[in-house]
């Protein structure tokens, strides 16, 4: 197994978050995978604010997925048996369905798939998906960006019952694969990620978190080929 290839640097600088008011800490910069990388590194990640304009966030409080408190109802639990869960096999059909008009990924634009395209081909972003074992098809999935031992979770989405959580499951499986502690990032809290154990901390623990994150390994499984 390689290692993810460490892009040109960023000519940017990003603000350390702690000590900037609200939750957008900057506007503009570019997506290059540099510059992607160094704002994950910093506890900070780009979404767009409207058409023109890219914004760099970091929330407080911040939402992550504690591996040890993931809650896997009965039914949820049943449904996992449905799917076969795979890494990085269809990581530009899962960006298309997280990007879906019809639902609320519209904030992912040309330009943020590309931007994660890139990431992914250099080993930096990963696709985690989960297949009908009924059928064959992509039922469901979600992405996110691996620096060390830290998970940044972007976006999800399903086509059949469950598949989205079932996904989930198998990532933070192959987070707890060996022993290592590591950081889910789920950016914020909502209804359906606290139904699984999401919890909320405060930005400056987050960020610390992070720091010690991002020095720890990337589990085997999301590690190139």
């Amino acid at each position: 197994m390689r290692q993810p290839v460490e892009p040109l640097p960023t000519r940017w600088e990003f603000p350390d978050p702690v000590a900037v008011e609200g939750e957008v800490v900057g506007v503009g910069a570019d997506l290059e995978p540099g510059t992607v990388l160094a704002a994950y590194r910093r506890g900070i990640f780009p979404m767009p604010l409207d058409d023109r304009h890219l914004g760099w966030w970091s929330p407080d409080p911040r939402a992550i997925l504690p591996l040890d408190g993931l809650r896997v109802s009965r039914s949820l639990r049943k449904s996992c048996r449905s799917y076969e869960i795979r890494v990085d096999t269809a990581m530009e059909a899962v960006l298309q369905g997280c990007a879906d008009p019809s639902r609320d990924g519209h904030w992912i634009t040309a330009d943020i798939r590309q931007a994660y395209m890139r990431l992914h081909e250099l080993g930096w972003v990963h696709s985690v998906e989960a297949w009908s074992l009924a059928d064959g098809e992509l039922a469901g999935g979600l992405y996110g960006v691996a620096v060390g031992g830290l998970f940044a979770g972007e976006s999800m989405f399903h086509r059949r019952t469950d598949a989205s959580k079932v996904a989930l499951v198998g990532l933070v499986d192959l987070l707890r694969s060996d022993g290592v502690d590591r950081l889910l990032d789920v950016q914020w809290r909502t209804d359906h990620l606290a139904s699984l154990g999401a919890i909320e901390i405060p930005r400056w623990e987050y960020v610390a978190r992070v720091r010690a994150a991002v020095r720890r390994p990337v589990p085997a499984a999301l590690r190139p080929h």
